[in-house]
């Protein structure tokens, strides 16, 4: 179905095609000199110490596992209302996800209250997901992680340069993982980081993303060894030069994009006061947002009137999504299921708006006039 306003909108143009045709044309297309600068330049904007590029960002979240050392019938605690590649990550080394809470209906990040209430003997680390681009409710979260002797780690697939009072959302835990699906802030079609401020995890991380082999192609191409060990038992997650190279184009917009979309959002709000039915969710936020989507969450309402305003939109031409089902109520996490009131409200009653930097003030006045109409 073709929409007259989609719900993205890919941000490419003629300097991403040029950056793969200048990969082509090198002749190194695997992991190599265009990864390393798109790790480094992603460590400078960042402002983290390591950055390791992989091939997206469910594997970031598998090594993050790993690295921390969460093993079978460990217990990590993570949210519901994510995509779940965030929970099955979990379920890759055999640990337990414990269900929490979202805050509200108008913050749907995390509850520290409801994670430090689900913390047993059993549980290992805590996985926060900053919703939307924005942020957890990090203090608290870090300082039950200290009380408790837990691993934090960040899942920030929707907040790039996103910020929690002047730190760098995934900076601030253990570890934290990014994604560069299609959809997301920053695209590379599949692709994905794994950023840490730890040495340790960061060299073990470079081992794992390639077989365990104690250096790569590139390395031993440019002279630097002849040979290799493998010493651990890893994977194959890395990432090609020729996603890299589109991964640094996407930088070189990001700022220029996310300043868009702050202003994007600001007249969605100013519209959106007069819809006395529906909650925009972190409306009061102050911190940096890379705005990655927007959220709206139906009041007085069910899934089947969600789901007929939703068809309705669609009539008018504007696309729109949910995220995300909630997780423990998907069949395989069915033994794991929990009672989340605020989570089970959201996922039934949230619609995802179109969020992205090619939308006008006459296309936000579309929609939301249209919306009005249906609620």
């Amino acid at each position: 179905m073709s929409y007259k306003i989609p719900l993205f909108d890919l941000n490419f143009d003629e300097k991403e095609e040029q950056a793969v045709i200048d990969t082509l044309k090198s002749k190194w297309i695997s992991t190599g000199p265009k990864t390393i600068e798109f790790e480094n330049k992603f460590s400078e904007m960042l402002e983290v110490k390591h950055s390791v590029a992989l091939s997206n960002c469910t594997v970031a979240l598998h090594l993050a596992m790993k690295l921390l050392d969460i093993k079978e019938g460990d217990e990590v605690i993570c949210p519901s209302l994510t995509f779940v590649a965030t929970c099955n990550a979990i379920r890759y080394v055999n640990a337990i996800p414990v269900f929490a809470d979202v805050v509200s209906k108008d913050d749907l990040t995390i509850d520290p209250v409801d994670i430090e209430r689900r913390i047993t003997k059993r549980t290992k680390a805590i996985i926060v997901m900053h919703f939307g681009g924005f942020a957890c409710d990090m203090d608290n979260i870090m300082e039950i992680a200290r009380k408790h002797n837990l691993k934090v780690i960040e899942d920030a697939c929707h907040a790039p340069l996103s910020e929690y009072k002047g730190q760098k959302l995934g900076s601030i835990g253990d570890l934290g993982c990014y994604s560069f699906f299609s959809n997301k802030n920053i695209s590379t079609g599949e692709g994905g980081m794994l950023i840490t401020n730890n040495t340790e995890y960061y060299e073990r991380a470079k081992l794992l993303r390639s077989h365990g082999m104690t250096s790569m192609s590139y390395e031993r191409s440019k002279g630097h060894s002849t040979t290799y060990d493998v010493v651990d038992n890893g994977f194959n997650y890395r990432i090609d030069d020729i996603r890299s190279a589109i991964g640094i184009v996407q930088l070189d917009k990001i700022e220029e994009d996310l300043n868009k979309r702050k202003e994007i959002r600001e007249m969605y709000l100013l519209k959106m006061e007069s819809i006395d039915r529906i909650i925009v969710p972190f409306s009061d936020c102050e911190n940096f947002s890379s705005n990655y989507i927007f959220p709206i969450i139906l009041k007085n309402s069910d899934y089947k009137r969600r789901d007929k305003i939703r068809d309705k939109l669609a009539e008018a031409g504007i696309q729109t999504s949910v995220h995300y089902p909630a997780v423990h109520r998907f069949s395989i996490y069915e033994k794991y299921a929990v009672s989340l009131k605020n989570t089970e409200y959201v996922a039934d009653n949230l619609i995802t708006l179109p969020m992205h930097s090619g939308l006008t003030e006459k296309d936000i006045e579309y929609i939301t006039k249209t919306l009005k109409s249906f609620c």
